[in-house]
C-alpha cells in the first residue's frame, strides 16, 4: 500500500488513526473534575501538536539520519511564516498559496545556508549554522523592517490588496480560510461530561502531518535514506568508496528546511501573525531537544517530543499558586505551605525547570529517548506473558566471548 511494506502501513495507519482522535486523547477527564486542567483538547494546542511535529520531523531528517546537529532551523520557520502571511496580504487568505511560498522560500533559503554550511562538520557546523541563523533573526529586527515590520511583526491590515479577493467592505479582517472554511471553526461534542472540540484547523495540519510523516518514512525506507545512514555511520569510509556524501546531505539540509518552512506557513495559517522571535536560537534548540527527547533516528520520536514540550509549555506553565493550594487545602496550614513552596519552583514561570530534569534523565537513563523508554516497557511485558522473566537466568555460566575488534 502506496509502496510501503505491511509492517509500515500498519504502523501509518496507527499514526493516521491517533491523528484523527486526538480530540479524544487528549481530553481525559470531565470538565467539572479538579484534573480538568490537564486536559490539552483545544484547538490551539492540538494544531501545536501537529505544527511542531512537522518541524520535529523535518529536523530528524538530517540529524536523526545523517548526524549533523543544526541550531539554526528556527531560521526557516520564520521564514515560512513571513512568506506565508505575505501572501494572505498581496493574494488571498486562502492557507493553500501561502503555505506553497512558504515551501519554496524556505527550500532555497535553506539551499543557500546548507551549501556555505555544509563546508564543514561536527561542532563548526553547528556553529555555522547558529552563526547564520542568528544573522537572520538581527535582519529581521533591523535591515528587513520595511518586509519584516520589525519588533512588531507581520500581521495582516484593512488596506493589504489581496488581490484575488472581493473588495472587504466589512471593516473586520478576513480569517484565514480554506476555500472558505475558516480555519477558526469548531464544532463540540459533550458526552459523559467531557466536552471534545472538532476544529477545522487541527484537522488541516493534522492531515498535512500525516502526509509529511508519510513522506519522512519513505525517505527512511528508501536508498537515499540509506545513504544518509551511511554518511552518519563513517563519513570518511563512505569517501573512500569514490562517493560524495556532500550531494546526500545538502538534499537532507534542503528537505529539513522546507519542513521547517512548512511548518512556519502553518503556523502563520492558524494566527496571521509572523515575528522575527520565531528564528530566535531558542526555538532552534527547542527542536533540538524535542528530537532528543522523542528519540533521534526513531520516526515517531520526535513526534511524541514536540506532543510532550508543547503539553508541558500549555500545561504545566499555568499551574501556579492558587491551584497548588487548591490540591493540598485538605491538610494542615503548615504541611501545605511547605508543599506548596517545594513544588512552586518547578511550575508556572518556572517550568522549564522540570522540562529540564525530564531531559536530563531521559539523556542519561534512555540515550534512545521516550522510544527506547517505550520499547523496554514492550519487551518487560512481553517476558512477563511468556514466563521468561530474566532472559539470560538459563544460560550456562560461561566466559563470553571476545568482542571483535571493530564491534
Amino acid at each position: 500500500m502506496l509502496g510501503l511494506n505491511k509492517k509500515d502501513t500498519k504502523f501509518l495507519l496507527i499514526v493516521i488513526a491517533l491523528t484523527m482522535l486526538t480530540p479524544f486523547l487528549t481530553q481525559p477527564f470531565a470538565e467539572n473534575s479538579g484534573l480538568a486542567q490537564f486536559n490539552a483538547g483545544y484547538p490551539d494546542l492540538m494544531q501545536r501538536f501537529a505544527i511542531y511535529g512537522i518541524f520535529a520531523i523535518g529536523f530528524n531528517i538530517l540529524f536523526g539520519l545523517t548526524g549533523y546537529l543544526s541550531f539554526g532551523h528556527a531560521a526557516f520557520l520564520g521564514v515560512g511564516s513571513y512568506s506565508a502571511v505575505w501572501m494572505m496580504k498581496l493574494l488571498t487568505v486562502n492557507v493553500i498559496p501561502g503555505i506553497i511560498l512558504a515551501i519554496v522560500v524556505s527550500g532555497l533559503f535553506a539551499l543557500v545556508i546548507g551549501y556555505v554550511s555544509l563546508r564543514r562538520s561536527g561542532i563548526y557546523f553547528s556553529i555555522l549554522t547558529l552563526a547564520l541563523a542568528q544573522m537572520s533573526f538581527n535582519l529581521a529586527y533591523s535591515v528587513l523592517t520595511p518586509i519584516t515590520n520589525g519588533e512588531t511583526g507581520l500581521q495582516l491590515a484593512l488596506d493589504d490588496p489581496r488581490i484575488l479577493m472581493a473588495k472587504n467592505t466589512s471593516g473586520s479582517l478576513p480569517t484565514t480560510n480554506l476555500f472558505g472554511l475558516s480555519m477558526n471553526s469548531s464544532a463540540k461534542w459533550e458526552v459523559l461530561g467531557h466536552v471534545f472540540t472538532f476544529n477545522v484547523g487541527y484537522y488541516f495540519c493534522g492531515v498535512i502531518a500525516v502526509i509529511a510523516f508519510y513522506i519522512s518514512l519513505r525517505i527512511f525506507r528508501s536508498p537515499f535514506g540509506l545513504m544518509l545512514r551511511a554518511v552518519k555511520t563513517n563519513q570518511t569510509r563512505m569517501s573512500y568508496t569514490g562517493l560524495n556524501a556532500r550531494p546526500y546531505t545538502l538534499a537532507a539540509f534542503v528537505i529539513s528546511g522546507m519542513y521547517a518552512g512548512l511548518a512556519g506557513g502553518l503556523l502563520a495559517s492558524m494566527d496571521p501573525l509572523a515575528g522575527a522571535e520565531r528564528m530566535q536560537w531558542t526555538a532552534s534548540g527547542e527542536v533540538v531537544i524535542m528530537t532528543i527527547l522523542g528519540g533521534a533516528g526513531t520516526l515517531m520520536g520526535p513526534v511524541l517530543g514536540a506532543g510532550f514540550i508543547k503539553y508541558f509549555e500549555n500545561i504545566f506553565s499555568k499551574i501556579n499558586d492558587t491551584v497548588l493550594h487548591g490540591w493540598f487545602n485538605f491538610l494542615p496550614d503548615g504541611l501545605e505551605n511547605l508543599l506548596v513552596t517545594l513544588i512552586h519552583p518547578f511550575v508556572g514561570k518556572g517550568w522549564h525547570l522540570t522540562l529540564g530534569a525530564l531531559f536530563m534523565l531521559v539523556v542519561i537513563f534512555l540515550p534512545g529517548g521516550l522510544m527506547e523508554g517505550g520499547q523496554r516497557i514492550t519487551k518487560w511485558i512481553k517476558n512477563k506473558r511468556s514466563g521468561g522473566g530474566d532472559p539470560n537466568s538459563n544460560k550456562t555460566h560461561a566466559p563470553k566471548p571476545t568482542p571483535h575488534v571493530a564491534e
